[in-house]
């Protein structure tokens, strides 16, 4: 793909769904964080394939499916490159981050005992506690929270008291889809290691807004979802270090993880396909795969500068409002800028502000335990692409001044 200067008018006319009008208004979509839109190229590719390769994968001798398989895989290693990842086998396609993480805690889960701990924050999303929860439950472990501050930071020295020889896990966003914190992961899975604890990052928020190196940070699970990284719903990617997915038993039984098949007994093929049972999102792995290279034609360091000076505009615009309180306010954060309004609901202020064209999201943002921190019933939450710009961001405030003047009338 040719290289894409990083020039925010040139970027948005790729992205058709930026040109619609709601409500006889430009759209401004400030929802993100919830799924992103998707560039063109990506719509081409999911067309090429449905139109012209469609074919199962692994399977067939024939041209289409060599072709499928050919995408397919393709798609693999591209991801593995732009995260990182010592081998495309370390490279699982799921369903989305919710999948990657089920997988972990019923696989990886599976060599727990009573007794063992798992660690997770006070600000993670509810994928990354229920799974952990039902763990628990069939294994006897512990749950155990890290705590955090108002401003919306993790409270470290707590951290450290709660690691201890029963860690078995630190599960843990990398950046809070809520606040928009960026965890400081990288001390995070250095102090989890020196218990002997494995560490999952939830990259649902942080592939798309930070450029992302596995070995680097050394984690030994990174799970993220295609949509939120301008790609296909419904396809995800665990990443894993070979030799603990190797260790781990199957998430799930069915055609492509198996070697052979008797009835007394069944032997397991090798990774990725172990654990990607069935036939998969062929189109959505192909589209992701179109995604991230179109990521690696932008300048991601100028989309990250961009994104940062986005959230400090609005932020500090919105700081002047009376009435208006940011929820999340750690020093490092991005790209989501969370609010409450006194006496204002954020369902109604999200309900107006969608009448002037302008897409948000309101209420707990599947973090209830953070609202409850808070003691508040949800906020309305604006989050930022690098197809975003500081206009979008004025007719968003002005929207917001009408909006509750109405519901203050």
């Amino acid at each position: 793909m040719a290289s894409v200067p990083f020039s925010v008018s040139a970027i948005r006319e790729l992205f058709p769904a930026l040109r619609q009008k709601v409500y006889g208004k430009q759209l401004i979509y400030f929802d993100n964080g919830a799924t992103s839109q998707k560039p063109q190229v990506v719509l081409d590719t999911l067309q090429q394939y449905y139109a012209l390769e469609n074919a199962n994968i692994h399977r067939g001798v024939h041209y289409l499916s060599q072709q499928a398989t050919s995408a397919y895989e393709a798609a693999r290693r591209t991801i593995q490159q732009y995260i990182g990842a010592k081998a495309p086998e370390e490279i699982i396609f799921t369903k989305g981050t919710t999948d990657g993480i089920n997988l972990v805690a019923y696989s990886f889960g599976e060599r727990l005992k009573p007794g063992d701990e798992i660690l997770i924050s006070a600000m993670e999303h509810h994928s990354n506690i229920v799974p952990w929860q039902l763990l628990c439950e069939r294994k006897g472990c512990t749950l155990r929270v890290i705590p955090i501050s108002k401003k919306g930071e993790l409270d470290l020295q707590a951290f450290e008291e709660l690691l201890s020889e029963r860690t078995k896990l630190l599960a843990i966003t990398h950046i809070s889809n809520t606040l928009g914190t960026i965890n400081p992961v990288k001390e995070l899975i250095e102090k989890a290691h020196k218990v002997g604890a494995k560490v999952l990052l939830d990259g649902a928020q942080s592939i798309q807004h930070l450029q992302i190196d596995v070995k680097d940070l050394n984690c030994d699970f990174y799970t993220f979802s295609g949509h939120k990284v301008f790609g296909p719903t419904g396809i995800g990617i665990l990443y894993g270090k070979e030799e603990l997915l190797d260790s781990m038993p199957p998430y799930q039984g069915g055609g492509d993880m198996i070697a052979k098949v008797t009835f007394e007994r069944t032997t397991y093929n090798t990774l990725p396909l172990k654990f990607e049972a069935g036939t998969p999102h062929i189109a959505g792995a192909i589209g992701l795969g179109s995604a991230i290279s179109f990521l690696q034609s932008i300048d991601m360091q100028a989309a990250a500068a961009h994104e940062l000076e986005l959230t400090k505009y609005a932020q500090g615009i919105l700081d002047t409002f009376e009435g208006l309180h940011i929820i999340g306010e750690a020093k490092n954060k991005t790209s989501v800028v969370s609010f409450t309004v006194d006496h204002m609901h954020p369902f109604d202020i999200g309900t107006l502000l969608d009448k002037q064209g302008i897409a948000v999201r309101t209420g707990h943002h599947c973090t209830q335990p953070l609202m409850d921190f808070y003691q508040i019933p949800g906020t309305v939450r604006a989050s930022f692409a690098f197809y975003n710009t500081k206009e979008e961001i004025d007719i968003f405030v002005a929207a917001l001044e009408r909006s509750m003047q109405i519901l203050g009338a």
